[in-house]
């Protein structure tokens, strides 16, 4: 009897070992990324007063938001989506503000259906409310204590109406569920004139197409279409207006039962988005989909299993995962049609994406995907080629030129099921054809980068923090920045035979060096005649003035594909050493600039030119200085804030978030176009990973110090601080030993 009770418990155990293993999406919080950080300290600079910056309706009329000029927060947004889906769903408080949803706020106008982080989409925006309204006065009143969010799930309770919303989504439909007071008539109001970014005047179409179905379209250049199926039928269809906000009314015949919204979209047709609610969604209930939604992102977080480490640790690990693995979004119809760059409608047989932005994401976002799910990385491929036949031009999104770097290091990790020669094509192209007129894409002052090597800069008097880009060109900035993508499309074209271009454009990779100044030892701007730039101080944030978003400072240390270069031109590894540390230590002046938030010395933890800096004591052999800086930015600068749930900046698609995932691991794409990882010291004691070709391998951290005195892949121990994608491959276990 003792035996079978021991052998029960032991049972019992397992069990409970396992669901606690495989609940990975309890430690992701929705919320993490949401809200801003308003304390000097963290910002690094004193917010300037600004009480017309920001006004926030509430019940008793407008009031202005903090006072003070509110930083970009990571603009992350606490909705129900699933994987790179077409939908999310999710509460907007202000129209116009990053993702809509900014954690401070206190009132809701809406629910949106597309979100991304930044100033756009923020399709169909959707309410339910009870009794009568205005077209400027329908928001409602909110409280955190009566909100909550999980991994496919959202929920939040209206106060002035009364009503408790909840969401979740599949891959292109959302489904809402609204529980009003007993007594209360149901009422939904679609405001179609307004997306998140723009005010009001969009073009839109609403029909009723039977007793409890109606469907309609929003936007014109990219129109989304819905298919929405009530489990009440509609008693009357009315719209308000103001201004130019029209707001079309849904009235619905009175049931006790919650009403519940099954909503199909697509970027096709009405017809598309029936046809995808109906392969999706008409046939289930609320709970099936929420669990269903939970069981996907339970699938693709327990690619990574971490063992070891605080709680917090792991939720700000499984937040910053879940975080990366949600753009780009799906544009193709469950039949594989979607809208093509010219409007048209096609099918090319594979699921078609929206566009990375490479300059946010090609450092580690990117590779992450690669690694966890190479199916996606092919189809974005796919998909950037496809634009890139209309264009001409392969999309790097906002600076730069980084989609090259994306398809390089793809390529070279075994992710090539696209057209190579096609992707090659247009890669090369982006790199050796100026862009002419008006043509949308390639590298803007590309006849004078190939011409002379550098960009140089305008003469303008006064730059300032807020310069516009048509009065500056960022020239120091495009410079190191087109020198490591030429390194990119030259490793493809050297994988590829094509020898001519590999040395053409491995040589134009050193044209960083054309901006080195030696006598202040930084990268620096250079006017036409060839003169340095004058006056020069490297600690201003120009913002578009020889640099984009950086500083002389970051961008004396981007050439991730030639450290050993870099570290060439200062005079000894001594004075390069000093250099590095002064970057840490040299404190921020309180400049207050867009982007810049969050800084470690002049180290700029918020943006993206800074990722790639602190590895650089790897090639001076002071291992244990990168890792010192490394644990500093982990610790002190994701989870800040009063809620612990702030980043240091924009999360901007995934990019901070997956630098935090890989660091995390003991795994940083140094320099994402060659297929390795620098090896860090892992946050967890042992790390699980399923590749995305299903092969395993683990990471295992022995001893609790910083410093890496041994690196063992298998049985062999590696030599130098790199480790080679296809080794991972293998499912050998990587196992660091640090002092």
């Amino acid at each position: 009897m003792i035996k079978k009770i021991v052998l029960y418990l032991l049972i019992l155990f397992a069990l409970a070992c396992t669901q606690s293993q495989t609940q990975l999406t309890n430690y992701v919080n929705p919320f993490y990324g949401t809200t801003t950080l308003w304390d000097s300290i963290d910002l690094g600079y004193e917010p300037s007063p600004s009480p017309e910056f920001r006004t926030v309706l509430t019940e008793s009329g407008r009031r202005p938001a903090q006072g003070i000029t509110r930083a970009w927060g990571a603009e992350c947004y606490p909705g129900s989506t699933l994987p790179h889906a077409m939908i999310q769903a999710t509460p907007v408080t202000m129209y116009g503000s990053g993702s809509g949803y900014q954690y401070e706020d206190t009132i809701i106008f809406a629910f949106f259906h597309t979100a991304k982080g930044h100033w756009n989409l923020g399709h169909v925006p959707i309410l339910p409310f009870t009794g009568e309204i205005t077209a400027d006065n329908y928001h409602s009143g909110y409280s955190h204590k009566n909100e909550s969010a999980k991994a496919g799930y959202y929920q939040v309770f209206l106060e002035r109406y009364g009503i408790n919303a909840e969401m979740t989504t599949t891959l292109r439909c959302a489904y809402h569920k609204y529980t009003f007071s007993p007594k209360d008539e149901k009422k939904l109001l679609l405001n179609l004139s307004r997306m998140n970014n723009m005010s009001a005047g969009t073009k839109y179409t609403f029909k009723q197409e039977n007793e409890n179905t109606f469907s309609g379209s929003q936007g014109s250049r990219e129109a989304i279409y819905f298919y929405a199926v009530a489990n009440h039928n509609i008693e009357s269809i009315d719209s308000i207006s103001h201004n130019r906000d029209r707001i079309t009314i849904v009235s619905f015949a009175d049931q006790k039962e919650p009403l519940e919204l099954k909503i199909g979209f697509s970027f096709v047709s009405a017809e598309k988005a029936r046809k995808n609610l109906e392969a999706e969604m008409i046939d289930k209930n609320f709970a099936q989909v929420v669990k269903e939604a939970d069981e996907t992102w339970e699938d693709l977080l327990s690619k990574i299993k971490v063992t070891g480490g605080t709680e917090k640790q792991k939720e700000t690990f499984y937040s910053c995962l879940y975080g990366a693995l949600q753009w780009p979004a799906l544009r193709s119809d469950v039949d594989g049609e979607y809208t093509d760059s010219r409007g048209h409608v096609v099918n090319k047989g594979f699921n078609y994406y929206t566009s990375n932005n490479y300059w946010d994401t090609w450092q580690s976002k990117v590779v992450l995907m690669g690694m966890l799910e190479p199916e996606v990385a092919n189809d974005v491929i796919r998909s950037d080629i496809e634009k890139a036949k209309v264009s001409g031009y392969l999309s790097s999104g906002f600076h730069g030129d980084f989609a090259p770097s994306f398809i390089t290091g793809m390529y070279l990790r075994g992710i090539c099921d696209y057209d190579v020669d096609s992707a090659y094509y247009f890669a090369l192209r982006n790199a050796t054809v100026p862009p002419t007129g008006s043509t949308r894409g390639g590298r803007k002052y590309l006849s004078e980068y190939i011409e002379r090597g550098w960009i140089a800069e305008n003469r303008v008097e006064n730059p300032t923090t807020k310069i516009e880009e048509n009065e500056a060109k960022a020239s120091v900035s495009k410079t190191i920045e087109y020198a490591y993508s030429d390194y990119a499309v030259a490793l493809l074209a050297k994988e590829l035979g094509d020898m001519d271009n590999y040395y053409k454009l491995m040589q134009r990779s050193s044209n960083y060096k054309n901006l080195f100044d030696p006598s202040t030892r930084f990268m620096r701007g250079r006017f036409d005649n060839g003169d340095w730039v004058t006056p020069f101080y490297p600690d201003y944030p120009y913002y578009v003035y020889m640099f984009r978003e950086s500083t002389g400072w970051q961008s004396t240390f981007f050439a991730q594909h030639d450290p050993l270069g870099v570290i060439g031109l200062f005079p000894s590894e001594k004075a390069f050493e000093e250099k590095l540390d002064s970057l840490f230590t040299v404190p921020w002046k309180g400049y207050e600039a867009d982007n810049f938030t969050g800084f470690f010395g002049q180290y700029c933890v918020g943006n993206q030119p800074s990722q790639g800096i602190a590895y650089y004591y790897y090639f001076i052999d002071k291992q244990e200085k990168s890792q010192e800086k490394i644990d500093i930015i982990m610790e002190e600068y994701y989870s800040m804030g009063k809620e612990g749930l702030a980043y240091a900046g924009m999360d901007d698609e995934g990019g901070l978030s997956a630098w935090y995932v890989f660091n995390a691991l003991g795994l940083y794409p140094f320099s994402p176009a060659d297929p390795e990882y620098i090896v860090t010291v892992p946050l967890f004691d042992k790390i699980e990973i399923t590749m995305g070709n299903n092969s395993k391998f683990s990471i295992i951290k022995k001893n609790s110090g910083r410093k890496i005195t041994n690196i063992r892949h298998g049985e062999k121990s590696i030599s130098g601080y790199f480790v080679a994608h296809d080794a991972l491959k293998k499912g050998k276990d990587l196992v660091i030993i640090t002092e």
